[in-house]
């Protein structure tokens, strides 16, 4: 059902807006937070259902569960990037248009004049280095969550990757031995 419901989204975003999202429209901001949600919900289910599998007790190779602990690692990763850039500041149409003066998250390049040009803006990439660093290092490394919402998605990747490390690694190494 679920990868259904984010085609059906999806399908709705490209007749809406088929070459690029660049307006701040409330339906389109609507749908696209809507199929973020989507999608994070099956990332935290897929998480779910790899946690039942290594509790079950059932016979599963090693290899088999760290390809999938691997896969669901690398979909956070990405699924929060999106989160991330998706929150910060209202989105990227809100951010382009300037029209959010307060930031959700805080770059170090925004904090120390000098480090960057004056009108500096952080990209997908850097949500995505901040996605990979959360989900590593289970807290915020140079990017500081300012609102609650940053801090609850933080929070939220933070928990996933950490049970399907623990978990995974923990089965892994017992069915190793």
């Amino acid at each position: 059902m679920l990868p259904a419901a984010q085609l059906l989204v999806l399908a709705g975003l490209v007749v809406a807006n088929p070459l690029r999202i660049d307006r701040e429209s409330a339906v389109l901001r609507l749908l696209s937070l809507g199929l973020l949600g989507l999608i994070v919900l099956s990332t935290g289910w897929s998480a779910v259902l790899l946690v039942r599998e290594l509790v079950s007790g059932r016979d599963v190779a090693a290899t088999t569960l760290l390809a999938a602990g691997a896969g669901i690692w690398l979909t956070t990763v990405l699924t929060f990037a999106l989160v991330f850039w998706e929150l910060d500041r209202g989105g990227p149409a809100a951010r382009a248009a300037g029209t959010h003066e307060h930031p959700d998250l805080v770059f170090a390049q925004m904090q120390t004049p000098g480090l960057a040009p004056a009108d500096w803006e952080p990209r997908f990439g850097d949500y995505l280095y901040l996605a990979f660093t959360n989900a590593t290092a289970f807290s915020p490394t140079d990017v500081l969550p300012l609102t609650h919402k940053a801090k609850a998605a933080m929070a939220a990747e933070s928990t996933i990757t950490l049970v399907v490390v623990l978990l995974v690694l923990a089965r892994a190494v017992n069915v190793l031995g």
